[in-house]
């Protein structure tokens, strides 16, 4: 997602920079560095969730898939600025990181320079990007603003963090409503920015485990008695969010919201259990995206509840279909 997020794993106490000798033979190659320094794997969330807009679109066209991919590619493209900003803004701070330490920029392996004229031209990329495409930008313009203000002064606030970094997953989902030119779901965002939330609050209490506040100075305004509150408050939230979501906004319709709600509740519930069973009960980690995919319990119940949404949609949509299949 996002600039908090950290392509590590819950490690130990702090400790001492490496001997200059060692860095230098593991040293990966500038393209190697180039391509971790944007954070690939992080482009799952733009790919994840700029597409939901498409569940309203009716009908699929090539040009609507085209403009939501146009989007995605957009806020892949600005995402990547943002993490080359954030780690020429934080290198000396992620040289005190177990794990950040490695980095490109904290490393310096990739000179500061460098990063800089590479985050320039992920930004001269986007706007060609947006240049070309149609519909408006706001979004991602707003996106690049708050992820400013986030490096610059947020990111030092306890609590305003993690709403900021929410706040970019909502703009990645409005920006997909944008591209289709459908009504923008009210309770959809509830629930991408409460899941966020959720996410983020995870991150938060496994580095208040891990480092501690010597790398985040916001953590100094976080506890673990808090940390676990607002994970009950925050599961609540995207739980109610999410099957209001189903039962009233969603493609359904009034006759079969209901049902699509009902049949959401035991993965929904599961999926959510099994994430506070990881964060409460397990070794979380405090990268969220690593930590959901490579749960094989969490990617197995969630691929479950698409398909059953899905099939619930397709028979809602196709009355025809549905007769051939149930009696």
């Amino acid at each position: 997602m996002h600039v908090a997020e950290s392509a590590g794993v819950h490690e130990g106490p702090l400790r001492p920079e490496p001997p200059p000798g060692l860095a230098v033979a593991a040293r990966p190659g500038l393209a190697g560095d180039l391509v971790r320094l944007i954070r690939p794997l992080h482009s799952i969330k733009a790919l994840l969730l700029i597409p939901i807009a498409l569940i309203d679109a009716s009908p699929w066209t090539f040009a609507v898939v085209g403009r939501v991919a146009w989007a995605a590619l957009a806020f892949v493209l600005a995402s990547a600025a943002v993490y080359v900003g954030n780690d020429i803004a934080d290198r000396h701070r992620d040289r005190r990181h177990p794990v950040k330490r490695r980095r490109p920029v904290a490393a310096g392996r990739v000179p500061v320079w460098g990063a800089c004229l590479y985050c320039a031209v992920l930004l001269a990329l986007l706007a060609v990007v947006t240049g070309m495409g149609t519909g408006p930008y706001w979004p991602v313009a707003a996106y690049l603003v708050l992820n400013v203000a986030y490096i610059r002064v947020l990111k030092h606030i306890p609590l305003v963090d993690v709403g900021a970094v929410a706040l970019g997953f909502v703009l990645r989902v409005v920006q997909g409503y944008l591209a289709t030119g459908e009504r923008v779901a009210g309770w959809l965002l509830i629930t991408a920015f409460s899941v966020s939330l959720l996410l983020l609050i995870g991150k938060r209490r496994q580095e208040l485990l891990g480092v501690g506040a010597a790398h985040r100075p916001a953590l100094a305004g976080y506890s673990l008695e808090l940390a676990n509150a607002l994970l009950q408050i925050t599961s609540v939230l995207a739980l109610v969010a999410g099957l209001i979501y189903l039962r009233t906004e969603a493609p359904f319709g009034p006759d079969h919201g209901q049902t699509a709600m009902m049949l959401s509740v035991p993965f929904a519930l599961f999926a959510l259990f099994r994430y506070l069973q990881i964060q409460l009960a397990g070794r979380g980690g405090t990268d969220p995206v690593r930590v959901l995919l490579r749960d094989r319990v969490t990617v197995g119940i969630c691929g479950l509840w698409a398909a059953v949404l899905g099939a619930t949609l397709a028979l809602v949509h196709y009355p025809v279909l549905a007769h051939a299949i149930l009696p």
